[in-house]
């Protein structure tokens, strides 16, 4: 199955009473999967899919749309920032976060900047579908876990986590160490986001300074750490 329009650009379909979805991924399988998965609803509609931020808000100019899914790892910004360009752009548009990213670090992050919900894309389909209405009834969506926490969060008066140096870091800055936790290189995250080397580099050193870490060997062992704890998955695997 094709996709039923090019990235960034509005299908032709009016008028059927279903909510109309855009899809941010820059993976074509994942856009083609949630499109087979959605179109098959009676009450939803894939109407445009975007590989990268300047496709998505193109999209939104150019189409009016009920509901915005959105990965969090995309070449140049992060979905996190993307959901807050949509915000400023559109705060009326609903967003769901759809990520591999472990939501116990990105869930709350996605909700401070705009997003309606955030969801684990290895969830089952039922779940992201369930997640979806959930949103497009005016709700917010996250997992039992994430309810929890911020549910102790409030009547503890303090973030659980708040003992935790990550809570230091940026959005792009958890993203940077997550990649150096996986293994990629500096050249091959520059790549990955479209970044300078330059730009990189002053990430490491500024997450070295963050998080109290005296020399880069350092920093990529605190990031392997992490990431080994946090089982977060590495779909494409580093270069050689």
């Amino acid at each position: 199955m094709r996709p039923e329009n090019p990235p960034g650009e509005p299908s032709m379909l009016k008028n059927t009473g279903k909510s109309r979805v855009l899809i941010v991924d820059d993976h074509p399988l994942v856009r083609r999967g949630m499109a087979q998965l959605i179109n098959q609803e009676a009450d939803l509609h894939i109407c445009c899919e975007a590989g990268n931020a300047e496709e998505a808000m193109a999209a939104i100019r150019n189409c009016t749309h009920d509901l915005a899914i959105v990965d969090i790892s995309m070449e140049g910004i992060s979905g996190i920032e993307l959901v807050k360009a949509f915000k400023a752009r559109n705060g009326n548009l609903p967003v769901l976060v759809m990520s591999m990213h472990d939501e116990s670090l990105y869930a709350e992050r996605a909700l401070r900047a705009g997003a309606k919900g955030y969801v684990m894309k290895q969830e089952a389909p039922e779940t992201i579908l369930a997640a979806i209405r959930q949103i497009l009834r005016g709700n917010i969506h996250v997992s039992d876990k994430i309810r929890a926490r911020m549910l102790r969060q409030i009547t503890d008066g303090h973030t659980q986590n708040d003992a935790s140096s990550l809570n230091k870091l940026g959005d792009r800055e958890l993203e940077i160490l997550q990649f150096i936790g996986q293994g990629f290189t500096t050249i091959e995250i520059a790549e990955k986001i479209n970044r300078s080397i330059k730009t990189i580099e002053a990430h490491r050193a500024n997450l070295k300074k963050k998080l109290g870490l005296k020399d880069g060997a350092k920093l990529v062992h605190f990031a392997v750490q992490w990431v080994a704890r946090s089982g977060i998955a590495n779909p494409d695997g580093p270069g050689e």
